[in-house]
């Protein structure tokens, strides 16, 4: 379903918190960038079979960076985030609960100050966390330009009121000059009560202190809602931060080198789960002619890597519920389309089907909760890096 046309543009959003089902209302949320990267939302009403028009929710500030993200809370009100990058972290509320209709409000998050890439998990108990990342330097000129930590913030009213927390992910001052964290994706897991998470590190490298020249290496950890703390795929508790030195030795999925063809290698986004009660963690890396290499890794009283193959870029990915997990991905930047294929972590790896599209996909991401026919979230690509060219399609599947 074409359910936006000609309206999207470029957007760096994560896999996290693009839509969601609500059973109560009978409706499918969705969340998107437009013109300008302002924010969007509309809503699918599962018994007239019918898509709201678009409803302009708050201003995305002309940044790519500073993507919708949308997610229920439990009083039935829609919270959008968005962060206004390096700056701030606002919050747009929908006027009434199990609906898009209405005048949103629009308010800052003081407690989110230098917010970039905003992230919102709604836990069992109905807390929301939303985890950032913090440019240091703009706040503290002492900082080096890739001193990029993340904190987050927590709602325990429906994100009525916040209280800040410091910086929980902070691996500074490393002498490879990688001390930016790029988070791939967030998954709460309720079974556990848990919020699995898988980053790459970034910085300057050999060249010194430059944002964002060079990545390196992939990390696993989960953070418990209950005490606030890290803990490692084994087990081990790092309390309430995680230092480099913890990082590097409880938290490390895969070592790769920086590259100096591709240097922004692993990719921005990876994927993490848990099949059978073991955590896995899916990513893309870069070769020095520039093909993509998918990997997997699975824990089973260490990391056990599989190799994926080649080409696929991967977006998203769910529980098939037989221990498999179905992984999205787009075939090629320039091909439209979306490959689907069945991932059992440590065991296997096939295509399963795919899917035509007008356009080429920038993004897709799984709805939460999702009813048929609302399931994924992909977003056409614009035709240019600005966001003030807003000509990408928004699909659902």
């Amino acid at each position: 379903m074409t359910v936006a046309a000609a309206q999207a543009a470029r957007t760096d959003r994560r896999p996290v918190a693009g839509g969601v089902h609500d059973p109560r209302a009978g409706k499918t949320f969705i969340s998107w960038g437009g013109f300008q990267e302002d924010n969007y939302v509309q809503e699918y009403d599962h018994r007239r079979r019918t898509w709201s028009a678009p409803v302009r929710v708050a201003g995305g500030d002309n940044d790519s960076h500073n993507y919708p993200t949308l997610i229920q809370a439990d009083d039935g009100h829609l919270l959008v985030f968005r962060g206004l990058h390096n700056k701030e972290l606002w919050v747009a509320r929908s006027p009434r609960p199990h609906s898009i209709a209405g005048e949103w409000s629009d308010t800052i998050i003081p407690e989110g100050l230098g917010a970039t890439y905003p992230m919102p998990v709604k836990t069992a108990s109905g807390d929301i966390f939303v985890f950032i990342r913090e440019t240091a330097g703009d706040f503290d000129k002492t900082y080096p330009t890739d001193t990029r930590p993340m904190k987050y913030v927590r709602s325990t009213d429906h994100g009525r009121t916040w209280q800040s927390f410091p910086w929980c992910i902070a691996p500074l001052d490393r002498s490879d000059n990688l001390n930016e964290i790029y988070i791939g994706q967030l998954r709460y897991e309720p079974h556990a009560n848990r919020i699995a998470m898988v980053w790459t590190l970034a910085g300057g490298g050999p060249e010194g202190h430059l944002h964002d020249r060079y990545h390196r290496n992939l990390y696993y950890a989960t953070f418990s809602p209950a005490d606030l703390h890290f803990r490692s795929a084994a087990g081990h508790d790092l309390g309430t931060t995680v230092d480099d030195g913890g990082q590097e030795r409880y938290l490390k999925v895969a070592q790769t080198e920086l590259q100096t063809v591709n240097p922004r290698s692993p990719d921005y986004i990876s994927l993490v789960g848990s099949a059978e009660g073991r955590p896995f963690v899916v990513w893309m890396q870069l070769d020095e002619q520039a093909a993509v290499h998918g990997k997997a890794a699975v824990y089973r009283g260490g990391w056990r890597h599989q190799d994926l193959g080649t080409g696929a870029r991967f977006r998203d990915m769910e529980p098939a519920g037989d221990g498999s997990w179905l992984v999205y991905a787009t075939p090629d930047p320039a091909a439209s389309g979306v490959d689907t294929y069945r991932l059992r972590p440590g065991v296997s790896w096939r295509r399963k089907s795919s899917l035509v599209t007008p356009q080429p996909i920038q993004r897709i991401e799984v709805i939460a909760g999702h009813r048929g026919p609302a399931r994924l979230l992909l977003t056409g690509n614009s035709s240019a890096r600005e966001v003030t060219v807003a000509d990408g399609d928004v699909y659902v599947v």
